[in-house]
């Protein structure tokens, strides 16, 4: 018994080297115990009079929420430790300022209403800069004026003046983990409140629980108020039907993490990443495609598992995923990727902007800003110059041309969209080149849409073809290689499609639409894909040392895809990581099978037997069990 109350006591301790993952057996043990607690906290006696029930109901409701404000707090606690202060600090912010809000509305000060909003969203941005971007401006500050500037944690700093010891370390900046979202979401909650798009919480248990739930709190999706706050006022009810889709939820993510995602990382991907010069261009090339079905199964697992659990206790999250690797462009790719962030970084960014309506200050001031931060980085003459160039042509048709004004500031407000957006995934400029890239591939299809004349399109094609090609013969070296390579090959497709149309004057039969379709989509994902190079470049690094190391991964690997293929080797690579690339392939097969057949086996896993439920669950934990390895990878937003 001493044995079995020491390890329900270690549950409720923290351990760095052993926080609570989905993955871990911990947490399932974790959770059993408040699972439990919670069926008999939501079971409360439910007998009286009308009055007396409606009374009964509402306490119910408070005990509940408060009971899950604390768990999540105790979790978060068992994850990041003494963090757990700071996101106290912040829910009580989030929950002061709502009081007020509403207040202040009531009593006609609508200026004071706007002047605490800002305030409270810079407070939530300040905190997250100094935590996550403290030392990236810092190193720009630091390489600008040549100087020496050195990061200093004062929150170490103070705590060790006040204890009067030397116990934290005041040289380093920790990321309290899952910081980004639960600062996103208290955003969310001051804007919406401000707006008047959803009432304050009622009480600070509710408000913390929201802000803090435990299954969504450290990786997302992010809540927002107007979603999720609803539902803290509503009866607990999880019937037979919901019950068996979260048991489906959960396993799925397991499977996708443990079994997908784990697997394709240890047994190839991270090889390659870890010393790309070591491996051939086609091992390069296709640690990128692999790359893109783990980062999916690692993240949109961790979601699955994380809707899955909320469903049991009766909430509901909102979908993060709809089969990206389905897009057929850029743009529709964002449509489908981590839509909690996409829906949040428009109605949050993207429309202050100005949206697709026109140009604000922001518009200019954030994608000029990021221009001469690169070029003064940079320190060559040839960068400077083309940062000054790109600068100088849109002034020049923001001012000639009034006409094209609001189509230049919608183009930039979705570039600066995707550059803040690639920020806010890690404080490199590698995240921002991918941000970037990815703006730049949305602009491309948009404008690209705009071109309905197939003989434009083949002279479009044919033109970028061309100049690719010349520069790549004038000044041969791995990038343009490479990009004449996929320029070339995009544009034999753009023709082929394009001759089809002028022959057929511009009718589309059933075949030209299925290879249209799977051109397309192969094509996102190989372009997706590639962006991802400068992405995975700069993951699970130290701030203090993400530029450097990221981008030399991220040239080293660009020189080795540019460099000669040995098109003789790709059999005997196939066949050494046959495992892998099975896999690759099954996973991406299930990823592209039909909406309709996935929500058939999901409703039939739902509404089985319930013994037949239980039975499957043991046998897939057994399975699951077998691919668990003794370093378990953390999940890759974690970080973020």
């Amino acid at each position: 018994m001493s044995n079995i109350a020491s390890y329900i006591l270690s549950l409720f301790s923290f351990d760095s080297s052993k926080p609570l993952l989905f993955t871990q057996f911990n947490f399932w043990a974790f959770f059993l115990i408040v699972f439990g607690l919670y069926t008999v906290i939501v079971a409360w006696p439910r007998h009286g009079d009308g009055a007396s029930m409606n009374m009964l109901s509402k306490r119910r409701r408070l005990v509940r929420n408060g009971y899950l404000f604390l768990v999540s707090l105790l979790f978060y606690y068992k994850t990041s430790g003494l963090f757990v202060l700071l996101l106290i600090l912040s829910t009580f912010l989030g929950w002061a300022l709502g009081i007020a809000f509403d207040r202040m509305a009531a009593n006609g000060q609508q200026k004071g209403r706007k002047a605490l909003m800002t305030l409270g969203v810079i407070v939530n941005l300040a905190v997250l800069f100094y935590f996550k971007y403290a030392y990236f401006f810092t190193d720009i500050y630091n390489t600008i004026t040549h100087s020496n500037v050195e990061v200093v944690n004062f929150l170490a700093r103070w705590s060790n003046q006040f204890t009067a010891t030397a116990r934290f370390d005041a040289s380093v900046i920790l990321l309290p983990v899952g910081i980004s979202f639960f600062t996103f979401q208290n955003i969310s909650y001051i804007v919406d409140v401000y707006k008047g798009k959803v009432r304050h919480a009622d009480n600070l248990l509710d408000f913390g629980f929201y802000t803090s739930f435990f299954p969504q709190l450290v990786a997302g999706p992010i809540i927002r108020a107007d979603q999720f706050i609803p539902q803290l006022y509503k009866p607990t009810f999880v019937g037979r039907r919901q019950f068996g889709i979260a048991v489906f939820w959960i396993l799925n993510g397991l499977f996708k993490k443990l079994v997908l995602s784990d697997y394709l990382a240890v047994g190839f991907v991270d090889r390659v990443f870890e010393n790309p010069n070591l491996y051939t261009p086609f091992e390069n090339f296709a640690a990128l495609m692999v790359y893109s079905l783990q980062v999916y199964a690692d993240f949109s697992g961790y979601t699955d598992i994380a809707i899955g659990v909320a469903m049991m206790m009766g909430f509901y999250l909102p979908t993060n995923f709809n089969s990206p690797y389905k897009a057929t462009n850029a743009a529709g790719f964002w449509k489908r990727w981590h839509m909690s962030l996409s829906n949040w970084l428009k109605d949050y960014l993207y429309i202050p902007l100005g949206g697709n309506r026109n140009g604000t200050f922001g518009t200019y001031a954030v994608l000029f800003g990021t221009l001469i931060i690169v070029a003064l980085l940079a320190q060559t003459t040839w960068v400077t110059i083309v940062v000054a160039s790109v600068i100088a042509i849109l002034l020049a048709i923001y001012i000639f041309f009034p006409k094209a004004r609001r189509d230049l500031s919608t183009n930039i407000n979705n570039m600066d969209t995707m550059l803040l957006g690639g920020l806010w995934h890690g404080a490199s400029f590698n995240f921002i080149t991918w941000g970037g890239l990815n703006g730049l591939g949305i602009l491309v299809y948009k404008n690209w849409k705009k071109c309905s004349s197939p003989l434009w399109r083949i002279v479009i094609a044919a033109s970028v073809a061309a100049v690719l090609l010349i520069a790549r013969l004038a000044y041969p070296c791995p990038l343009l290689n490479m990009l004449s390579f996929i320029a070339n090959v995009a544009a034999i497709a753009i023709v082929l499609f394009n001759i089809v149309l002028l022959i057929n004057h511009g009718r589309q039969g059933k075949t030209y639409n299925t290879a249209l379709l799977v051109w397309n989509t192969l094509f996102t994902f190989v372009f997706i894909s590639f962006t991802r190079l400068f992405f995975r470049s700069g993951s699970n690094l130290n701030p203090a040392e993400a530029n450097e190391v990221a981008w030399r991964t991220a040239s080293d690997m660009v020189a080795q895809i540019g460099s000669h293929w040995n098109l003789a080797q790709i059999p005997a690579i196939i066949s050494n990581y046959s495992s892998v690339f099975i896999l690759f392939v099954i996973g991406m097969t299930i990823h592209w099978l039909p909406v309709h057949f996935k929500r058939r086996y999901r409703l039939w896993m739902a509404q089985m037997p319930m013994w037949l439920l239980v039975l499957i669950t043991v046998a897939s934990v057994i399975v699951l069990y077998q691919f668990v390895t003794a370093d378990l990878q953390p999940f890759i937003y974690f970080q973020f």
